[in-house]
């Protein structure tokens, strides 16, 4: 059997913010933007750039009660771990964009890491593994 890991479903306030915020300040590519008619709604996926295979679907929230958990995905745990092959060139570009981080780089004995926060308060772990 081989099965992987393909999407990852993250309940977002509006299409075109969420894309300027992955696209345009994390550098992910966007790789699909569709309009779905029949269900009044797009299929916006989103994937960091690189090797990697996973990638984000972003979903607009329908309802009164997926609203409560736009940037609450995970009841404020760390979330989404956003792997790089230079933590430092990484950490200094979203500073210089602006991303919020709310714990500051450490170096761990698995390599080094610092918490940041998306355009919602949805925590991601930026790391490098040793």
């Amino acid at each position: 059997m081989s099965q992987s890991m393909s999407l990852i479903a993250i309940v977002v306030r509006d299409y075109d913010e969420a894309i300027d915020f992955y696209v345009n300040k994390l550098g992910f590519d966007l790789v699909d933007d569709t309009y779905q008619a029949e269900q009044d709604k797009r299929w916006v996926v989103v994937r960091p750039k690189g090797a990697g295979s996973t990638s984000l679907l972003l979903a607009r929230a329908s309802t009164d009660h997926q609203k409560k958990y736009i940037g609450d995905q995970c009841g404020g745990r760390v979330f989404l771990f956003l792997q790089t092959d230079d933590f430092w060139r990484d950490f200094a570009l979203y500073k210089e964009r602006n991303i919020t981080f709310v714990r500051p780089p450490l170096e761990a004995d698995y390599g080094t890491v610092a918490v940041f926060e998306d355009l919602y308060g949805n925590l991601w772990d930026l790391v490098q593994y040793s």
